[in-house]
């Protein structure tokens, strides 16, 4: 069983014992952690390390039955940098220390007995989501402020993360990291697990409170409080909620070398952009993998949600029976609150292949605090499959690009696209084949619309819209904005593309 060790008085532990760790560390210099990895564990080769296993029956609550248990990482080879973890009880708060008999080293020649109380790499939080009889992994924390989670039936795809900073802007990326955990000890016949964590990074420190609750779609209730340092250089791009995922190819970039039709995490950016005034715009943007890295926003006055959407969920349109993307979650970002006005970023990155993240997407306050003083922020985390968020009129179904048929004999111009947008909701579903549907779209400077069209599609009951545009600049990036309307009335999300420049 897992060594404890008791550390603090038996006195109430929560949320704001760890904020103010976190106000007493951002009133210091940031101290950058120190790797201690015993030689032998940092040459690991990537075999080696994954030859290193935790034992299940040496799980943290366990032998208790509870509904929850934990699970750890051993460092090595990547995970280099220890964590703390402690374990909330109503005696008190008990520090779990590393324990060689947690693991099976595996072919692995090693002396753990010299090593001492390593910490760990993170943990993981098993519960049983799919079958009463087996715990299957409900949450992983592992590297940096990196953690990711399933709801029922779904595939680890996309991540989350506890805060980006300089993503976009400034002088590098910096990349804050979760160094100490505390895990409240779950009561028998609990549905959620509460999760503090302790954020450190050189120019911000910050306190969470991560609530989770299992479900179909899982989710996640966070609470945070940043403190800014004072000093070192201002934060250009302070991101919050921020998600990671992976694009490499799809319907609207297919790759004639790959016989799958598509490999993704993600495959668009939907946003909830509040007026301020209780009108609410739905944007969907579909991802793609751009040839040089490629930044856009959308501003908001007040966000009402922002997400990685994983739209399609049919196995046949990725053919990779080992993959299973049309399982991954999507993540749907919820304020709680009003979060006031800022934009949603999105950055796309080039990936030669499907074993690199490429996309991030976080929100941007539009002021941020000074140094010292704190920023709260509460929002919802939904992990969401089959039943996931959707606009409440209608939604972009499938995006392609491309032209059908052309005469050889005519004359096309090499600046001219053409996109193939399906759309479904309840605002189609029952319109007459012969509504008086239009498609409204609009562009940039950049580009010119030649022709628009919309109508019912016939195969699968959804309204098709058709745009052919012309890049006027090809040198730079065109924007294109379009819905669907009946008279007066929006039918869709606006769907907005962009065409990237030569």
């Amino acid at each position: 069983m897992l060594a404890v060790l008791c550390v603090w008085d038996a006195r109430a532990f929560g949320f704001d014992d760890v904020a103010e760790r976190a106000r007493q560390l951002a009133t210091k210099p940031y101290v950058a952690p120190k790797e201690q990895l015993p030689a032998e564990l940092k040459a690991l080769d990537y075999d080696g390390y994954r030859d290193i296993r935790f034992k299940p029956e040496r799980a943290l609550w366990k032998k208790e039955g509870l509904p929850f248990e934990l699970a750890f990482f051993h460092l090595g080879k990547f995970q280099t940098l220890p964590v703390q973890i402690h374990e909330i009880t109503p005696q008190g708060v008990r520090h779990v220390a590393f324990d060689k008999n947690d693991f099976d080293y595996g072919r692995n020649k090693l002396s753990p007995s010299t090593w001492g109380d390593l910490g760990f790499a993170g943990f993981r939080v098993h519960y049983a989501l799919n079958n009463p009889a087996y715990k299957d992994e409900l949450v992983v924390f592992l590297g940096a402020s990196y953690f990711r989670a399933l709801g029922k039936g779904q595939h680890y795809g996309l991540s989350a993360r506890g805060l980006a900073i300089d993503t976009v802007g400034g002088s590098g990326e910096e990349f804050p990291r979760f160094s100490e955990f505390w895990i409240e000890r779950p009561a028998p016949g609990a549905t959620s697990l509460v999760i503090h964590a302790l954020l450190d990074s050189p120019r911000a420190a910050g306190a969470y409170r991560f609530t989770l609750r299992p479900g179909d779609n899982s989710v996640a209730d966070v609470q945070a409080r940043l403190f800014l340092r004072a000093g070192g250089s201002p934060i250009a791009t302070l991101g919050i909620a921020p998600l990671t995922s992976m694009f490499h190819h799809g319907e609207n970039t297919p790759r004639v070398a790959d016989f799958r039709p598509e490999v993704h995490d993600s495959d668009g950016l939907m946003v909830a952009s509040g007026d301020g005034k209780g009108g609410v715009e739905w944007l969907w943007r579909p991802l793609i993998n751009p040839r040089r890295t490629l930044v856009t926003s959308f501003a908001s006055k007040e966000p009402k949600g922002f997400g990685l959407m994983q739209r399609d969920r049919t196995a046949a349109n990725y053919e990779d029976t080992e993959a299973q993307y049309h399982q991954r979650p999507s993540a749907w970002v919820e304020p709680v609150g009003n979060w006031g006005p800022g934009r949603v970023e999105l950055m796309l990155l080039h990936t030669p292949d499907e074993t690199d993240d490429n996309v991030v997407a976080y929100w941007v306050p539009s002021t941020l605090p000074a140094a010292g003083q704190p920023l709260d922020f509460a929002y919802r985390l939904h992990w969401q499959g089959e039943q996931q968020q959707r606009p409440p009129a209608g939604w972009a179904v499938q995006s392609r690009l491309g032209h059908g048929f052309i005469d050889r004999k005519a004359k096309r111009d090499p600046n001219e696209l053409q996109y193939v947008v399906d759309f479904d909701g309840p605002a189609l579903r029952n319109l007459p084949a012969d509504a008086p549907v239009k498609a409204v779209v609009s562009s940039n400077a950049a580009g010119r619309i030649v022709e628009r069209n919309a109508y019912r599609n016939p195969l699968t009951n959804t309204w098709r819209m058709t745009v052919r545009v012309t890049r006027l600049q090809p040198t730079q990036p065109v924007e294109l904005r379009a819905f669907l309307q009946n008279g007066d009335s929006a039918l869709t999300e606006t769907w907005t593309n962009i065409i990237q420049p030569d």
